[in-house]
């Protein structure tokens, strides 16, 4: 149930990805402004983990996960009937923001089932989340292949509704009924507590910057694949299950060895891997080699940027306990308002190539390997 909350950000992200160029035609619109819609998602999640991050902690996580899927469903069931572009990216926000309710508890949720292994635990809610990027995009183009764009955001609809029925009759947590373990800390104090921690501030930036490549490959991948190297739609959508097919794999990679070597050494020895394969990346596009070597490339930098991101995410929970949810608002506010600045970033050093996209994705985890050099050295245990 956890990660089926969590799945509504990329069935909310994928799905539409190959309907741009659709969606680009039917608003009578330029692509390059249906693709900020992805931006204006990121920036509305952000801003919305935010505004409901330190309310979860106060009032519980449970009516914010049905507030969020409440209007995450009316939402998408609007977004499918406008006609105008103006509405379509204003709706796009609100989608987001009011989602981000129900997906800012599920960290606070996985810390409380898991305990001291919590890096365990997002490992294997991860894991089976990331199906739904892996099917989202193929979705999306049997949908195009059968009817048009509208009904890929009424599916969006009914998973919202259905998971809201799910939620309403199984989902029960010890932490729900229990007040005592909420904060009573103001908003501005909880977000005051969660920055002011100790050994917690570069280990967030290391998570922003390891979330910001991701988004750079998440915005960049169907310029990259279908008009850099020609590709179609289809094949696209194959390409891009492989490289979610290596997050899956990396998450079943961490929660069988993570416990045995902590979060801290886990985060080292996936930046040195993903900085080897970014710069593989990097070069293989400057040469201006086929998309093959971009897709090897790609496939291991991915593996080490799902490594990267839940144990950068299991040393910052494990050192709160009734500011979790704070403390995720603080993670995802900054990664998907970083994220939504993949977009304009692209654009602005776009040169009809792959090499910008590779190059800002080797300098975000060269970013994150100085964060964790500077990283002051005080293992706990399980980190």
């Amino acid at each position: 149930m956890l990660a089926a909350i969590v799945a509504i950000t990329p069935l909310a992200i994928d799905m539409y990805l190959p309907a741009m160029a659709t969606l680009a035609i039917h608003f009578k619109s330029d692509i390059t402004v249906v693709q900020q819609s992805l931006s204006l998602y990121l920036g509305g999640y952000a801003l919305g983990m935010l505004c409901f991050g330190p309310l979860a902690d106060r009032i519980g996580r449970r009516p914010m996960v049905i507030m969020g899927l409440t209007g995450f469903s009316l939402i998408s069931g609007l977004i499918s009937l406008t006609q105008q572009i103006e509405i379509f990216l204003l709706l796009r926000f609100f989608q987001a923001w009011i989602g981000a309710a129900a997906t800012v508890v599920v960290p606070g949720y996985i810390k409380e089932v898991y305990g001291d292994n919590t890096a365990k635990g997002m490992s294997y809610v991860s894991l089976i989340m990331m199906l739904a990027p892996l099917v989202a995009p193929s979705i999306g183009s049997l949908i195009l292949g059968l009817g048009d764009w509208h009904l890929i955001f009424t599916l969006q609809s009914s998973y919202g509704a259905l998971l809201l029925l799910l939620i309403l009759l199984r989902l029960k947590m010890p932490s729900d009924k229990d007040k005592a373990s909420r904060s009573q800390k103001s908003f501005l104090g909880s977000y005051a507590t969660v920055l002011s921690r100790q050994g917690v501030k570069l280990n967030i930036a290391s998570g922003v910057l390891t979330s910001f490549a991701f988004f750079c490959y998440l915005t960049a991948s169907p310029f990259i694949y279908m008009e850099v190297f020609s590709l179609d739609k289809s094949f696209f959508a194959i390409l891009f299950s492989s490289n979610v097919g290596a997050l899956m794999l990396a998450n079943i990679l961490n929660s069988r060895v993570v416990g045995r070597y902590g979060s801290a050494r886990m985060l080292h020895m996936a930046t040195f891997c993903g900085a080897i394969a970014s710069s593989g990346l990097l070069l293989v596009n400057l040469l201006e080699l086929s998309y093959h070597f971009t897709v090897m490339m790609l496939i291991p930098l991915m593996g080490s940027l799902g490594i990267m991101s839940v144990n950068a995410d299991a040393i910052v929970l494990m050192k709160f306990k009734q500011e979790t949810s704070t403390a995720t608002a603080v993670i995802g506010t900054l990664r998907f308002g970083c994220g939504a600045l993949a977009g304009p970033l692209l654009a602005l050093f776009y040169n009809g190539t792959a090499v910008p996209f590779s190059a800002l994705m080797l300098s975000a985890i060269l970013l994150v390997a100085i964060c964790q050099f500077y990283r002051p050295r005080h293992p706990q245990p399980g980190l």
